[in-house]
This record gives structure tokens, sequence and C-alpha cells, in this order.
């Protein structure tokens, strides 16, 4: 009895080879078939003609499975095919973790990027608007073990009476501060005519939020050979932040970093609102490393902390600050940056000062 058990187990280990192999062939059939509709313009859901199957079906059923589930099993069938069809037909974003499950590692000279590795710090000033006070600032973050230096030459500003940066000038104080403190210059490019000037001076290129579906600067930046930093754009869904990048990866740039720098809702208590689920999203949906900028966010020195804490909790690969000798005189954005007291206070009450030279499973435990 027990003979006869084990030989009918492995008679059914036969047919569900079989029925699986059946499927697989029927599968790769509706597949062909939702392509030709594809291209044809054709819908895919074709109810008369389901409706036909499930007849001829329930015609030939001999039992022992009534004709209802004969139903079940094959609309089953039809719902899996459906859903295959419309997988085959979605584009393979070059963003997705459909098409890059693991990380996305961006190495900037020294600094590695994403993935386990330690969250990285950027720091510097709003705006380069000296040498004396380009040379300060990167003197002062290089001495607290920041590598990644951020500073504004061409800046976007809502009043065009107000400091639009140096430009070429304000690169050229840039790269020579961070040659001589061992630093990396990011900076903003917002016009994809400045793409040589930026070559040859940044490190990064920042393509600030007001420019991030600036499509034109996309592909110009996408096919530069230099890693880029994609801010989202203040009233920006994910999706457009994504599809931005996808902008970038299209070019042939596999080294872009996305950052979250808050978007603007109806709330007036802070500059805008740190979206700390995007950041949780953007490491989900993507392979891509992501920064949080928590100066723009809140636009308060006082929320620097919280929101830091806030942005490496849910998983960002690093934090974006401004940091000035002197924030009171600054010619843009002076009640959000840091001054040197203020900045060695950040990293104590962060821990970055640890963070700095620790790998992210040792600091987070993940």
């Amino acid at each position: 009895m027990q003979e006869t058990i084990q030989n009918l187990r492995a008679r059914i280990d036969a047919l569900n080879l079989q029925l699986l192999a059946l499927l697989s062939e029927r599968a790769a059939v509706a597949e062909e078939i939702g392509r030709l509709q594809t291209a044809l313009g054709m819908p895919h859901y074709d109810p008369v003609r389901e409706a036909q199957m499930l007849e001829a079906l329930t015609a030939a059923n001999r039992g022992p499975f009534s004709d209802e589930t004969v139903k079940g099993l094959f609309k089953a069938i039809f719902q899996a095919s459906m859903q295959l069809e419309q997988e085959s037909d979605k584009v393979k974003y070059l963003t997705s973790r459909q098409t890059r499950r693991e990380d996305t590692v961006v190495k900037l000279g020294d600094v590695v990027l994403g993935s386990h590795h330690a969250p990285v710090l950027v720091a510097g000033p709003c705006s380069i608007e000296s040498h004396e006070q380009v040379e300060a600032a990167a003197a002062f973050v290089a001495s607290r073990g920041v590598k990644l230096f951020r500073g504004g030459a061409f800046k976007p500003r809502t009043d065009p009476y107000s400091f639009q940066g140096l430009g070429e000038q304000g690169l050229r104080l840039g790269r020579e501060a961070c040659d001589r403190h061992g630093l990396l210059f990011i900076s903003e490019i917002m016009d994809a005519c400045d793409l040589p000037l930026f070559l040859e001076y940044a490190d990064v290129l920042q393509i600030g939020a007001r420019n991030m579906q600036n499509f034109t600067l996309l592909r110009a930046v996408g096919r530069a050979n230099k890693p880029v930093l994609l801010k989202r754009g203040l009233s920006a869904t994910i999706e457009e932040w994504l599809m931005a990048a996808e902008y970038l990866l299209s070019e042939g740039n596999t080294n872009v970093i996305l950052c979250e720098r808050g978007i603007r809702t109806f709330e007036r208590y802070t500059r805008n609102t740190l979206d700390v689920s995007a950041v949780a999203l953007a490491k989900q949906e993507t392979h891509l490393p992501v920064l949080v900028d928590v100066t723009h966010s809140g636009g308060r020195r006082d929320l620097l902390v919280p929101l830091t804490k806030a942005g490496l909790a849910v998983g960002a690969d690093g934090i974006m600050v401004e940091v000035h000798p002197n924030p009171a005189v600054a010619l843009s954005d002076n009640k959000q940056q840091m001054d040197f007291d203020a900045f060695d206070r950040y990293l104590e009450e962060t821990g970055y000062h640890k963070k700095l030279s620790q790998k992210r499973h040792e600091v987070y435990g993940f």
C-alpha cells in the first residue's frame, strides 16, 4: 500500500512538471500575441475571446472537476498571462532595481558613496563670495574630516536683483581652495553652455531643484564624464524626480546621486518640507545613492540635527549642509547657514565625527 502511494506521488510529480512545461509554453505564446497586439495598437484583453475559450473548455470537460472549477483554474491562468503581457510591455528603466538589483556605488576620489559604506557629509557655503570666504570655509570643513565641499558659483535666485554668484571666478576660487585642502568640489550647473567650465573646475556637477526638469541640461550632463548630484524639484513627484535621473542614465552617465532637499507644501514654519518617505522610496525603488540636503529642507538652523538624524534613519547615504564663516553677512541664504562653532556642535550632536570614519552597518546595524 505504501509503495502504491509512493508510485502515485511520483506520477503526480511527473504530471506537475508536464503541466509546468505546458504552462510555460502557453505563457510564451501569450507574450508573443501581446507583442503583436501592442505593435498593432490593439487592446490586450478580449472578453469575447476569453468567453469562447472557457466555453470550449467546459464543453470538453469530462470531470472529475466541475465546470465552475475548470473555469476558475483557467481564469487564473488567463489573468497570470495578462499580467505577464503587461510586464513585458513595460519599459525597463535604468534607475529601477528591476534593471539593476545591486546598489550603485559612486566613487569620488577616496570617498565611496552608497550601499553599506559610511554616510558621507557634504559641507560648504551656499555661494562662493570671495577668496577669503571660500578659503576659510574650505580649510575649516577639511579640518573636521569633511571630504566633499559644496559651493555655488552660478546661483538661481528668485529675485533677479539679488546676488547671482561669481560665475567662472567662483568656480576657479572653489577649485583652488579645494585643491589646497584636499577636498572634492561640488557646484551647481544651470546652463548646458557652461558645461566646459564645470568639466574643468568641478568634481561633481549639481543639478539644482529649479533645473531638475531642464531636459536639455540633463542630456548634456548625462553625456559628460562627471558624477552628477540631482536635486528633487520644489514640487516634483518622486516619479518625476526618478525620470529626471533616467535622462542622465540614458545618456550613459552611471554616477548619479539623488538628493532630497524638501518640497514646497502649505507649511510656513519651515522653508520646505523634508519628505523622508521619498528617501526611503528612492532607496527601495532605485539602486542610486541618495543624499538629504537638510539646510534647504527646513531652512532653519535649529532643525539641522533632527532632520539629519531622520534622513540617516530612513537610509540616506549622506547629508548636505551649508557652512559659512559669518552667516550674518552671507550674500545668500544667510538665515540657514551654520557658522563654524555651530558646525562643531552639529557634528557632535549628530555623531557625524564618528560616522565619517565608520561603515554604515557599524553605525546603524544595517
